[in-house]
């Protein structure tokens, strides 16, 4: 079976290798360009609604494949906070989240055979107070530039969280325990008697 991350992210195709080594299957990796408006969707349906739509142009080329694709929102009182587009962006944004509590969406999508299954993970993150000096030095390491909310949890920002509550993985931008369970229901043949 041919196998596709629609994503270039590292940090996707890290986990995304994890499962690989676990159940014995490679994969390659393929994007397309997407549309990724929200159009006013609330963070945690919409963030399902652009894995799917993610997929679905890398699977509009590869129909024989199983299609992957993820996308993740910061939630912040209901308003989603994506990648920011400069620094300014990324230290209004970490401003807006410190000393509060917000909640990580990741959404992930299987195209196969025509079919697809999809679901929201969501995690919620407690930052601690952060001072102005450090979120400046952090903006400066250019770390926040291509990660959802300005922050890596996995990075440096590791230590203005105070607390999460749910999966690790969901706030790195990919849930795993949801990741097994839509390939296995995507194809229950090859990754059907699979553990989790």
């Amino acid at each position: 079976m041919r196998i596709i991350l629609a994503s270039k992210s590292p940090r996707r195709r890290e986990l995304l290798g994890t499962l690989a080594r676990e159940w014995g299957f490679e994969f390659e990796i393929i994007t397309a360009p997407t549309d990724e408006c929200l159009y006013a969707e609330a963070p945690e349906t919409g963030v399902g609604t652009l894995a799917v739509r993610k997929g679905a142009a890398v699977a509009a080329f590869h129909p024989d494949a199983l299609i992957i694709s993820s996308d993740t929102l910061v939630d912040l009182d209901g308003k989603p906070l994506g990648k920011p587009e400069d620094a300014s962006e990324a230290t209004e944004m970490l401003n807006k989240l410190s000393g509060r509590s917000h909640f990580v969406h990741t959404g992930i999508a299987v195209h196969y055979r025509g079919s697809v299954f999809s679901g929201v993970a969501t995690t919620a993150v407690e930052f601690r107070a952060l001072e102005e000096g450090e979120i400046r030095e952090y903006v400066l390491s250019g770390e926040p530039m291509d990660k959802a909310g300005a922050y890596g949890i996995q990075g440096a920002a590791g230590a203005f969280v105070k607390g999460i509550d749910g999966e690790f993985d969901t706030v790195v931008g990919f849930n795993l325990t949801l990741l097994r369970r839509l390939m296995k229901e995507a194809a229950p043949v090859e990754f059907g008697g699979k553990d989790d």
